[in-house]
């Protein structure tokens, strides 16, 4: 009786060559649903307010016609395209802080989205509609990538009190000219209050505002002298830093504030090929500070924000700048024994009862380190040439730990 041949069997490389189990989207939608793209949109919207802004006071004037035309008082129509103006400003910030991620920044993007969004629902204006859809569109994409914005904003102590001591001054100099108004010429409302505590911090002195009375002229003398000085102390406290950072960071080296931080940390003398692992180990378990003289590595290693100390590991001082008195433990691998041996005398020097441990590049200069003050000394060499060993006679991986055992 025939029977039917058998089918050939298939080839499985070939299968596995070209067969795809998933299919193959056209469009990655991820690129264009990512937080690059809520950034995108954020910048776009900062444009689009500004010149619909400047659209409405070119014009001359708005007259709402919009749903909500009627919730705004009849007094503040005119303050609505400057509105929209100081809000492209405010996105335009915002839109630079979601580009480093910055949480704040999120929030902030939030707040101007749906400022933006309510716009035409006031002017009525059809060109402010186009604004408004891409604030919707920008805001739901900002929504969605919320994961994305995470990095805070670290104050110190220091800026955190200079802020507030200028948002203070600025409350007192308002809340005090309004409960004095009767004895000011021009300040009637607590919108010319805040008028005349600007104008006068700021050393303008339109004239158009006035004290009248000694307590009045003392009072604001002391609104500009308080003023002024929150200011200057304010804008030092954030610029200076930022400053430190930039330049610190084209040479790839922590500040001093950030130094200054640094506490149950882990010196890294020296960079090279062993310590690439290490910093992997010892990222997720604690904070790393590598100490390198190559200021290329040091670039490198501030790129993936490692922090970084571009100095000699074999000098006590910038060990001293790392706050070695604060580690938990230093490791010494500067792929040459004769520099690690200084730098462990230094590490010794510095912090007395701090643990050091230390890799031997030479089998022969274990014992040396361990003269010079490490508490421990690993030798590479020797265990990759037992872990090879063991490979290729038992066929199968020995745990590190059986291997330090049998040392």
């Amino acid at each position: 009786m025939a029977t039917d041949s058998p089918e050939p069997p298939s080839d499985t490389a070939l299968d596995e060559l070209f067969h795809q189990p998933e299919p193959v989207p056209l469009v990655y939608w991820q690129a264009f649903t990512g937080a690059r793209t809520a950034v995108l949109l954020a910048g776009t919207a900062a444009a689009l307010a500004f010149v619909a802004g400047l659209s409405h006071l070119s014009r001359g004037g708005l007259t709402p016609t919009g749903p909500l035309a009627g919730v705004v008082p009849p007094a503040m129509v005119d303050v609505v395209p400057l509105a929209s103006i100081l809000v492209a400003f405010l996105l335009t910030v915002v839109a630079v802080g979601l580009r480093s991620r910055y949480r704040l920044a999120w929030y902030g993007a939030l707040g101007c989205f749906a400022l933006l969004i309510l716009l035409p629902l006031v002017t009525g204006t059809a060109s402010d509609a186009i604004l408004a859809l891409v604030s919707v569109v920008g805001s739901g994409l900002v929504v969605t990538n919320r994961s994305g914005f995470d990095r805070a904003v670290d104050l110190s102590p220091f800026q955190t009190t200079a802020l507030l001591a200028f948002v203070a001054v600025q409350v007192y100099g308002t809340v005090g000219t309004y409960a004095m108004r009767d004895n000011f010429v021009g300040v009637g409302t607590l919108t010319d209050a805040f008028y005349y505590i600007v104008v006068t911090g700021t050393t303008v002195g339109y004239g158009d505002a006035t004290p009248t009375t000694q307590a009045t002229k003392l009072f604001t003398l002391s609104v500009i002298v308080l003023g002024t000085g929150a200011f200057t102390v304010a804008t030092g406290s954030l610029i200076v830093p930022a400053l430190e950072s930039r330049i610190s960071s084209a040479f790839g080296t922590m500040t001093a504030s950030e130094l200054t931080l640094l506490e149950d940390h882990v010196l890294v003398l020296g960079h090279g090929e062993l310590t690439e692992p290490l910093l992997d180990e010892l990222a997720t378990a604690t904070d790393v500070v590598v100490v390198t003289p190559d200021t290329d590595a040091a670039t490198a290693l501030d790129d993936r924000d490692v922090n970084v100390l571009t100095a000699d590991p074999t000098d006590e001082e910038p060990l001293l700048d790392a706050r070695i008195d604060a580690a938990r433990g230093v490791v010494v691998a500067t792929d040459d024994d004769a520099r690690d041996a200084l730098a462990v005398v230094a590490a010794r020097q510095a912090n007395p009862d701090v643990r050091i441990v230390a890799a031997a590049t030479d089998q022969r200069h274990v014992d040396k380190l361990e003269a010079v003050g490490a508490d421990a000394v690993i030798s590479p060499a020797v265990i990759g040439g037992r872990l090879l060993g063991r490979s290729v006679l038992e066929d199968r991986e020995e745990p590190l730990a059986e291997l330090f055992d049998d040392g």
